[in-house]
């Protein structure tokens, strides 16, 4: 996976001092990024030159410590070694050593208002998940009471309907037909909307309506983590579906597994309701309840209580 230099930019809102430097053609592969400190007096061994470098007070305030032979020999030897560019933070703007050297290697030198610390955090969790691996998948994504539900099922059983429900009962859409899920950890899946498709429903019968556009921007959002899924399907009187749901059923995304949960379509059946309840019923199991097990619990009582070796 990659993005280019200049997404970064954009979201970031980041001052080329450079702007000749083509940044959309400079990719970013890493997540991490690198504070050049035992670099910038000189030790350049087990150097991480493929990741963003960022810069801030101190390393600033020890480059202008140095007299200028010795500060250019270090700009020489970072700029030479292959880095994707160099971020200046707090507002710090960089001599003209600096980028001289950084325009001979074509290395694009930005600037941030941000404080360093922040901004390397901030930076760092968004670059791991726009880089984390990605899959995307045929369904509707809602954020239902804060949990992320992915409703998946055959093609016209009712997803974008279901999800339309959803939006007027108060619930926000974070995508429609077209799920893109990435992996940013080993517990984590968070999904998104492709670019072109977002905010957008498609109801058969009306068209492509604006869900942001009709509902109001309360409505939408833009990413959410995948909690459980809900699989539609048309009703079988041959299978027998689960009614207790004392153990979980789960399904895989590039290698973390999710509950899921197969619900049968017929007539009458409110979806949006069921999903509501399912979302609420999964938020009661993390918090350690578990409203299967407490009926469970109580039959197996009452048959101990009322067995007839129960008074001996």
């Amino acid at each position: 996976m990659s993005i280019r230099l200049s997404k970064v930019i954009d979201n970031y809102n980041l001052k080329e001092w450079i702007p000749e430097i083509d940044a959309d053609k400079v990719d970013v592969t890493i997540p991490e990024i690198n504070r050049p400190a035992l670099q910038l007096a000189g030790f350049f061994d087990h150097f991480e030159k493929d990741r963003l470098q960022l810069i801030g007070n101190v390393e600033n305030a020890y480059l202008n410590s140095v007299d200028v032979e010795r500060r250019k020999n270090i700009y020489q030897q970072l700029m030479s070694s292959g880095i994707p560019c160099l971020i200046i933070c707090q507002n710090i703007e960089p001599d003209k050593y600096l980028l001289e050297t950084a325009k001979q290697y074509g290395i694009p030198i930005l600037s941030s208002e941000k404080e360093t610390s922040k901004f390397s955090n901030e930076l760092t969790r968004w670059l791991n998940v726009e880089l984390a691996p990605c899959v995307s998948i045929h369904g509707v994504l809602v954020d239902v009471y804060g949990e992320g539900v992915l409703i998946m099922g055959e093609s016209g059983i009712g997803k974008s309907e279901t999800a339309l429900e959803l939006i007027k009962r108060g619930h926000r859409l974070v995508t429609d037909d077209v799920v893109e899920i990435r992996r940013v950890s080993d517990e984590t899946l968070i999904g998104t909307a492709p670019d072109i498709t977002r905010h957008f429903i498609e109801l058969r019968g009306i068209g492509i309506i604006d869900v942001k556009t009709l509902f109001g921007v309360e409505s939408v959002k833009e990413t959410q983590e995948i909690d459980m899924v809900i699989k539609l399907e048309e009703w079988d009187r041959e299978k027998e579906y689960d009614r207790f749901g004392l153990e979980d059923n789960y399904i895989e995304f590039l290698g973390n597994k999710v509950v899921c949960h197969s619900i049968p379509i017929r007539p009458g059946r409110n979806i949006a309701i069921i999903v509501e309840s399912a979302a609420v019923n999964h938020r009661q199991k993390l918090m350690g309840y578990n409203a299967a097990q407490e009926l469970y619990n109580r039959v197996t009582k009452n048959l101990i209580n009322n067995s007839p070796d129960n008074g001996k």
